[in-house]
């Protein structure tokens, strides 16, 4: 125990201790909001803070997950309680120290990123809100198709499991650039997101190297997004079209797609329903003003 409280330490740079998605055929194509539709509908009023705490509630899934995978915690790196309880995940075994070193420097910056966010939000700061990964991950797997996908299980699917909320990150992230007021804080919101896109290429990356296999799993976990996040044909997989690698998903001019946080949430949740606030990974929703699909 006391050789893992030093690992911790070391690896976060701290000097002390550390329900399920809806069917998708369900819900009719009419009730999806189309991107610009959701881009003109977003509150004027949001602040830059009720920003910051829509990518705080994203940090809390992404950053647990990660460490999970790594036999830790959030609240047992910081050494605190966020808020409330996160259910689900284990470590992983992995098959090589590379493969572990980058989750370990991708979990790295994840708990920086809450470090950040939170003093940039200060007293105002959402708690972290119930997270369930079991029945998120369960249902993301029936959805998508994928009857053994348990990101917990494999090393493999543990980094199919990052693939989907690293994509999901970074296009909210470009998305919701728009809407920020300070100068600093956009600066802020980039770092982020290039972060966040050094983490999405490096996953993806290890996904196309494994071969067919594991490049069909992602394509049907991109095809489950696009069927929550409006009627547009967005998402793409770490796939080979012709002769290429298609390791970023990006338009005709290469820049990376982007999302609304209301179509954040319609995967979260999954629900490609108008108005749902609760459901998937967050079983009583996001915390703060943006919290509704």
């Amino acid at each position: 125990m006391e050789q893992i409280d030093q690992d911790r330490r070391s690896l976060f740079g701290f000097t002390s201790g550390e329900g399920a998605l809806v069917a998708m055929g369900a819900i009719a194509a009419s009730t999806v909001i189309p991107l610009t539709e959701a881009v003109a509908q977003q509150a004027e009023s949001l602040t830059d803070i009720d920003l910051f705490n829509f990518a705080l509630n994203l940090e809390y899934l992404e950053t647990d997950f990660y460490l999970r995978g790594l036999g830790m915690t959030v609240d047992g790196v910081f050494g605190t309680s966020f808020g409330a309880p996160v259910k689900g995940g284990r470590k992983v075994q992995f098959s090589s120290p590379a493969r572990e070193g980058m989750i370990k420097n991708i979990a790295g910056n994840e708990v920086a990123h809450i470090r950040f966010v939170r003093a940039i939000t200060g007293s105002q700061a959402s708690q972290r809100p119930p997270i369930d990964m079991d029945a998120g991950f369960a249902a993301v797997a029936a959805a998508a198709g994928l009857s053994d996908f348990d990101p917990f299980a494999s090393e493999m699917d543990f980094f199919l499991g990052g693939m989907l909320f690293e994509d999901v990150g970074v296009s909210v992230l470009k998305g919701s650039a728009r809407k920020l007021k300070s100068l600093a804080l956009r600066e802020s919101a980039a770092g982020l997101l290039g972060s966040e896109g050094y983490h999405m290429g490096a996953i993806r990356s290890v996904i196309y190297k494994m071969g067919d296999t594991w490049r069909s799993r992602a394509a049907a976990i991109s095809e489950f997004r696009d069927r929550l996040d409006g009627p547009q044909d967005l998402d793409q997989p770490p796939v080979k079209i012709g002769n290429m690698a298609n390791i970023t998903p990006a338009n005709e001019n290469g820049i990376a797609l982007g999302r609304t946080p209301e179509h954040a949430l319609n995967i979260i949740y999954g629900n490609p329903a108008r108005g749902i606030m609760a459901g998937g990974f967050f079983p009583e929703g996001f915390n703060g003003r943006i919290r509704s699909t």
